[in-house]
């Protein structure tokens, strides 16, 4: 009987103590929970989170339950880094656990003056206050650190009294580098009417303000313009009205020329028609040579000449060109035995070849001068005295004499004489089959 009344003193008082602890009344746990018999200091090993059990050779990754009814990992606030060293007052002041905050501000002083938020967690571990990926925070923030900005102290950019203050100064280049494009001579930023968005030149990736730097892809520096002397071509430090157009720059080049002359040569000023861009000017291609003038990137001719003065000799003209310089006698008279109208001459080649090909021989009868009677063993040479452009189809043209008139002067009573041209129109007609209608 008596021990039945300990007990029951016993539960009463256990039941009083309940009701008076002192964590509030929203920790719903028995004392026993954390604190033992010999005292209500807890000890730090209870705090210690569930650990691999390394003595379960079996399943060494099994966890190994401690004996324990409470962790801070149950919590909003589970205890890493150094906050599982941390004595439980420095957070909790009060017994009344509940009044404790997770927010980081609760307990830390902020030391950036709300310039970088209040969520600490953004930069910092519970590790230290070390920043481990300042290269995160920037991405996030819209301004990756690249180039030279990777190796550059957070001070240089974030200048305050503190040294904590990170106010925001902008994602501009601008906004750093004001200074840098105010004191900048080489060229003169500020005269030369730059824009201040600095990334239309400058690579942010590069490691300098160098031309190396320089975005200038909207006119490409490569091969010939492969230069690193901005004044070359922007000259009088102004980079705002620099033309993109090749004579622009190059038209002493263009005047001094004299292999071939292109200014004797009639040659366009449009350099693009000819030249790349790789140095000295070479390899030169007239692409519409073929198409205007005389194939000579395509057919017999491709491959067999180097320069251009091997056909057009004549430097002040280039009209001028001559076949006969390659195509030499006795061979050339040799394979042309037997054709009616040859002539050894620059005209006659181009005429029955157009194509430089052999075989490509020039048909007078699809013409709208067909070669009949007389005419198909005429030399070329008597119709086409002055070339083989433009000759007259009409007979009057060749076929002429010239007949003497005899008159008197009426006024004098002395003898005239006259020299008259009379086309030989019959014989003409006849010449070329047709009857004579007169």
């Amino acid at each position: 009987m008596r021990l039945l009344s300990s007990l029951l003193v016993i539960l009463f008082l256990a039941q009083g103590l309940m009701a008076q602890s002192p964590h509030g009344e929203l920790l719903q746990l028995d004392c026993g929970a954390c604190h033992t018999a010999a005292g209500w200091d807890i000890p730090f090993e209870t705090w210690a989170p569930a650990k691999q059990n390394k003595d379960n050779p079996l399943n060494p990754s099994a966890v190994q339950k401690l004996d324990i009814k409470f962790t801070h990992d149950s919590t909003l606030f589970p205890l890493t880094g150094r906050h599982a060293l941390v004595d439980c007052r420095s957070c909790h002041e009060s017994l009344v656990f509940s009044e404790a905050s997770n927010e980081c501000y609760s307990c830390h002083l902020d030391m950036h003056q709300q310039t970088v938020g209040m969520d600490c967690a953004r930069c910092h571990t519970t590790n230290n206050w070390l920043v481990d990926d300042i290269n995160a925070i920037h991405n996030s923030n819209g301004f990756p650190l690249l180039g030279n900005h990777a190796l550059a102290n957070c001070t240089d950019c974030h200048n305050s009294d503190t040294r904590l203050r990170f106010d925001p100064i902008g994602n501009e280049c601008i906004d750093c580098h004001q200074s840098d494009f105010q004191a900048t001579t080489n060229p003169n930023h500020n005269q030369a009417g730059f824009p201040t968005n600095c990334i239309e030149c400058h690579d942010p990736n590069q490691d300098g303000w160098g031309t190396t730097a320089v975005d200038h892809s909207f006119f490409p520096l490569e091969k010939g313009h492969d230069i690193m002397d901005c004044a070359s071509c922007h000259t009088g430090g102004n980079f705002t009205n620099t033309p993109t157009d090749c004579f622009a720059c190059h038209q002493p080049d263009f005047e001094s020329t004299q292999n071939p002359n292109h200014q004797a040569a009639g040659f366009s000023t449009s350099c693009t028609d000819c030249h790349t861009t790789d140095p000295d000017w070479m390899p030169a291609t007239y692409a519409d040579h073929d198409l205007q003038h005389f194939p000579i990137y395509s057919g017999a001719h491709q491959g067999e000449w180097a320069n251009c003065n091997e056909c057009h000799q004549n430097p002040s003209d280039y009209s001028e060109f001559t076949c006969v310089a390659c195509h030499t006698n006795p061979e050339t008279d040799n394979e042309h035995n037997g054709v009616i109208g040859y002539s050894y001459s620059d005209p006659a080649c181009l005429a029955c070849h157009p194509t430089g090909n052999v075989d490509d021989i020039f048909d007078h009868n699809t013409t709208n001068f067909p070669l009949t009677g007389a005419h198909e063993t005429t030399q070329c040479i008597e119709c086409h005295a002055n070339g083989y452009v433009g000759t007259p189809t009409d007979c009057a043209a060749c076929h002429t004499i010239v007949i003497l008139i005899q008159t008197t002067n009426p006024e004098s009573q002395q003898p005239w004489v006259f020299l008259q041209t009379v086309p030989l129109h019959n014989r003409c007609l006849a010449a070329r089959g047709i009857p004579n209608s007169r």
